[in-house]
């Protein structure tokens, strides 16, 4: 039940190229080229995918990190 109420807000700040868990910019977090695609780490230690071409960002998968 939590998880449908948090997954919304979530999905806003990624969309908005923040970090779903503590709200900082992604910009700012450290990036690596892994796999022929940008990873990056928030601060927090979050990891996302950030598609360059569309410029947005998701969550990474465990076969992605």
């Amino acid at each position: 039940m939590i998880k449908s109420l948090i997954a919304p807000i979530q999905a806003w700040l990624i969309s908005q190229g923040r970090c779903g868990g503590c709200g900082e910019e992604l910009k700012r977090g450290s990036r690596k080229l892994v796999r022929n695609q940008v990873t990056v780490t928030c601060r927090c230690g979050r990891i996302f995918i950030h598609d360059t071409k569309k410029d947005t960002y998701r969550r990474a998968l465990f076969d992605e990190i």
